[in-house]
């Protein structure tokens, strides 16, 4: 049978009013992924391409499945190529070359009886060639513009590279620094962690500042893993979450609502059970909440072999009842599972299975591929040239910098050692075993970011320093989990003829991202007796931290002079890093995830339950109380932490009213923030609420608003908030959201630890 190319004959001119144009080019920003409900021409097009499929090609649209690449291209299985031929794939993921994308959408296109066009995916989580920090690092930027821009940067060299759909955001809330995936989020805050999530969607899809569906540039992007997947027991991926709807909604959903208010294309779900239904089949969450409750659109996927393993979970008899439990539930496609294409014919025809069920399924795939463009030009994503114009450009260079530099947190700064600038005279010694690594940086999930590209912080340092007065020695003392007499006693002898030491240590990169779960969350021991002779000098130290999570600091608090929590800061990070010690930027950044003392402490998260029987701070070691015998229960870093080069103070809190009504008002706050130090900042303000008395309880702290501003050494600027009444709204004991009356405290303040500026004020 001759096949029938959609792109070029415009579905056979079915529905012949329908235009072969390029799709709706609504440009109202947020939001804009979403604008094609109701879209006449959009719902004319896929239903001219819906009559025209089979059963099995509807569901081969739901199917996808991973490329394995060799040198020269994809690699597919005896399994793969059949399907491929057939126009039985909606989407490959893990293709990684121009070439070999055309190849395999040329199959798609010209070979198969549709022609229906291919979605290419790929994990881009914090770049895709230029690699920007670790997404948890960025987001102790609180720079929304900044992530936004990373994102777009991230989707225009992916998308010139033919993909044009990414798994990312992670928009997961973490509080347990044991699990591994905390460095693909925002850290533990539902406030925060939203904003971020609307950020790096519409950077990803390109749907702020008035730019069109469609464009070269534009990814699909995917919130996920709906839901929970932070909250697994003990850290450990993929194992079971136990929460309350109460807790769910109110912490743990809020960012992936927020992901689909902003328009975000596809949800992916989690692998973990919540409450003993698996995510992967569960309709309440997938159907009643995301599409019923919160009005999605777009297609959700399953994660990778998320299907099959609800065996495993012990819901699923067998693969074929898998699928019609995800299916029902309201997974559209099947990531390589291949449990869709295997059983979903025969479910349908035994009636387990609705036709309905796929044809909807396969409408909302369809309808992002128009979205995307690919009908109309299947190859618009595919051009050689512009992946070269488009890569790792001076432009990309210089905002990964400024991220590495606007992501690193400064925790400890004794007698104001930092800066190092270039005027001073010192000799510095640099060790440490990240010290002149580069392969580490990029940190886990670096697309394909070239790990020998990225900027070795000895390297930073060295052309930071060149033609000053500061005089640099390197000696890396230990590698990452072993050292050895020698190599210390070598370290040690360049700390005694320098000023000043700064160590670069923490983890391996691998040690971070998807099951890399760890229960020792301290240095190794290897850098820490590095360290320790360090210590023994009697030189000052610096210690750059590189990890993917918190660690356990206390130790290193205690012993050390000055600490950079630098995260993995990509292909920047040494430039980056050089230009916060020299000064040329003033650390600005805010931690998002509590540093513990310990691990025995973790989880821990500012937004914590007062409990029947609170801890005194000032004497915690008052018994028959909720604290520790051994330590306190405070963090050794809280969120929103966070110094800086000079000082900042904040006062005349004010409000314009002392009460709102529960509906419909608001409640304006203005405070003086000011630059109280001698050298040119950012400060990040923030503002916390607490609700006194509600029907069920609440944190002791709630972040509902922050402002990042530029403020020149003694400048002062008067900050204002609007604080609506529909963002007090939580689920309460009727499991509705809305805003209770009551009286309520407020802060404005530089940490969440930070009690100084308070106010009060009652919802009527």
């Amino acid at each position: 049978m001759k096949k029938t190319n959609i792109s070029i004959t415009c579905m056979l001119a079915v529905v012949l009013l329908v235009s072969c144009g390029s799709p709706s080019s609504n440009t109202s920003g947020a939001g804009t992924w979403q604008s094609y409900s109701g879209d006449r021409n959009i719902e004319k097009r896929v239903d001219s391409v819906l009559k025209l499929m089979t059963l099995e090609e509807k569901i081969g649209q739901m199917t996808q499945f991973s490329a394995n690449w060799s040198i020269t291209g994809p690699v597919m299985s005896d399994d793969f190529q059949p399907y491929l031929e057939k126009g039985l794939i909606g989407s490959i993921f893990n293709a990684t070359s121009v070439e070999g994308i055309r190849r395999m959408q040329q199959i798609a296109v010209d070979s198969t009886r549709l022609g229906i066009p291919i979605l290419f995916g790929q994990d881009v989580i914090h770049g895709y060639k230029t690699i920007f920090p670790i997404p948890l690092a960025e987001a102790c930027s609180w720079d929304m513009a900044l992530m936004q821009r990373t994102a777009e940067i991230a989707a225009l060299e992916a998308a010139s590279d033919g993909i044009n759909w990414t798994f990312a955001p992670m928009v997961d809330i973490g509080r347990d620094a044991r699990w591994g995936r905390v460095m693909e989020g925002a850290g533990e805050d539902p406030y925060l962690g939203s904003r971020v999530a609307e950020a790096r969607v519409i950077g990803f899809q390109g749907g702020a500042g008035g730019k069109a569906l469609g464009e070269l540039h534009t990814l699909l992007a995917t919130g996920k893993h709906l839901a929970a997947y932070g909250a697994a027991e003990a850290g450990r991926d993929y194992n079971t979450a136990e929460l309350s709807e109460h807790t769910l909604r109110n912490v743990y959903l809020p960012p992936y609502e927020a992901a689909a208010k902003a328009g975000v294309g596809t949800f992916m779900a989690s692998f973990n059970e919540i409450n003993g239904v698996p995510a992967t089949a569960n309709r309440w969450l997938l159907t009643d909440i995301l599409r019923d409750e919160w009005g999605f659109k777009g297609f959700v996927v399953s994660d990778y072999t998320g299907i099959n393993e609800l065996i495993a979970h012990g819901v699923a008899e067998d693969e074929k009842h898998a699928a019609e439990l995800a299916v029902n539930a309201g997974i559209d496609m099947d990531m390589t599972g291949a449990t869709f294409i295997k059983y979903l014919t025969q479910l349908v025809e035994e009636g387990k299975v609705s036709e309905k069920t796929i044809d909807t399924a396969a409408r909302r795939i369809l309808e992002m591929k128009f979205l995307l463009g690919l009908f109309d030009d299947p190859y618009r994503y595919l051009d050689e040239e512009r992946a070269r114009q488009n890569t790792m450009t001076p432009e990309f260079m210089e905002t990964a910098r400024k991220a590495v530099a606007a992501s690193v947190v400064l925790l400890k700064n004794d007698n104001q050692l930092l800066p190092i600038t270039k005027e001073k005279a010192v000799t510095l010694a640099l060790v440490g075993p990240l010290m002149n690594d580069s392969i580490n940086l990029n940190g886990e999930w670096a697309g394909l970011g070239d790990r020998n590209k990225s900027v070795p912080i000895l390297k930073g340092l060295t052309e930071k320093y060149k033609d000053s007065t500061v005089k640099l020695i390197y000696a890396e003392g230990s590698a990452i989990t072993e050292t050895s007499p020698e190599k210390i006693a070598g370290a040690v002898s360049a700390a005694r003829r320098a000023d000043v030491v700064i160590a670069a240590m923490g983890e391996d990169f691998n040690w971070s991202g998807e099951a890399a779960v760890r229960t020792n969350i301290r240095l190794p021991e290897a850098q820490r007796a590095l360290l320790k002779a360090l210590k023994e000098t009697g030189k000052p130290v610096v210690l750059i931290n590189l990890s993917g999570r918190p660690l356990d600091l206390s130790w290193e608090d205690e012993q050390m002079d000055a600490i950079l929590q630098a995260w993995f800061p990509g292909t920047q990070g040494g430039h980056g890093i050089a230009d916060v010690i020299a000064g040329d930027y003033n650390p600005s950044a805010r931690l998002v995830m509590s540093f513990p003392r310990n691990v025995g402490q973790v989880p821990i998260y500012y937004n914590q339950k007062n409990t029947g029987r609170p801890v005194d701070l000032t004497n915690e070691s008052i018994d028959y109380k909720s604290s520790y015998l051994d330590t306190s229960i405070t963090p050794l870093y809280p969120f929103g932490y966070g110094l800086s080069y000079t000082t900042y103070t904040i006062s005349d809190l004010r409000l314009d009213k002392s009460s709102m009504k529960a509906a419909d008002d608001k409640i304006i706050i203005t405070a003086n923030v000011q630059n109280s130090g001698t050298m040119d900042g950012e400060m990040v303000v923030q503002l916390y609420i607490r609700d006194l008395v509600g029907s069920v309880t609440r944190p002791v702290k709630e972040l509902k608003g922050f402002q990042k501003i530029p403020l020149k050494a003694g400048e002062s600027r008067q900050v204002s908030f609007e604080l609506r009444s529909e963002e007090l709204a939580f689920y309460g004991i009727d499991r509705k959201k809305k805003t209770e009356s009551g009286s309520f405290t407020l802060w404005v303040a530089q940490s969440s630890d930070d009690n100084e500026n308070v106010a009060t004020f009652r919802v009527e």
